[in-house]
């Protein structure tokens, strides 16, 4: 890990010292799981800074005064958890984190319980628990699945007010098209700040097309 780039990302999310610590224990936990359980691409945790947290810090950036957020198949808590850290010293800060593995979930409780982080780790399959969670104001999901079938899990918060967030590589183009098929929404792109060519799909107002 190169102690620049975690330096870089840190100023460049203005990240506090209690939240660099907190941010340190979290890659040294992930590192520590990641020998038994692969929670993430083994090269991708040598970039774990770049790859992963200030991927993860950028949806903030987005959503500045959001407080109540929803992450879908959190896996190793990308970007749910880190979220989390990052938003813990502000009051009413929260995030859901939807995992139907429950070793994964194990990940996330044990680490949110040496973080601190707000969270609430519900081991469920999202069709399940999506819609007891209306209250939320940004659902996000990340390298989970085409941006339709995302719709379609989350309609009863995006047809009711709540912010889609997600982030797509430099198929977002085509996902849209297809998810244009079967939706109606209000969609924004934005350019991600750590890849040139991924995108930020930023979804509202969603309806399903008549048939």
């Amino acid at each position: 890990m190169s102690t620049d780039l975690r330096t870089h990302v840190l100023s460049e999310h203005h990240v506090s010292r209690e939240t660099a610590a907190s941010l340190d224990l979290y890659v040294a936990q992930l590192t520590r799981w990641q020998t038994v359980k692969n929670l993430v691409g083994p090269a991708t945790l040598k970039e774990v800074w770049h790859r992963h947290i200030a991927d993860a810090l950028q949806l903030l950036t987005v959503a500045p005064e959001a407080t109540r957020w929803l992450d879908l198949g959190s896996g190793a808590g990308i970007p749910g958890l880190i979220l989390a850290l990052a938003g813990k010293e502000r009051p009413g800060f929260h995030v859901g984190l939807v995992e139907s593995n429950a070793r994964k979930c194990a990940f996330l409780s044990e680490t949110a319980r040496l973080t601190g982080a707000p969270v609430t780790v519900h081991n469920a399959r999202i069709e399940a628990v999506i819609g007891t969670l209306t209250d939320t104001e940004i659902v996000c999901a990340r390298a989970l699945a085409p941006l339709s079938q995302l719709l379609a899990w989350t309609e009863p918060l995006l047809t009711s007010g709540t912010i889609g967030l997600f982030p797509k590589g430099r198929d977002a183009a085509t996902e849209l098209t297809e998810a244009e098929d079967e939706w109606t929404f209000t969609r924004d792109l934005i350019p991600s700040r750590t890849d040139s060519q991924a995108r930020i799909v930023r979804v509202t107002s969603l309806s399903r097309v008549d048939p």
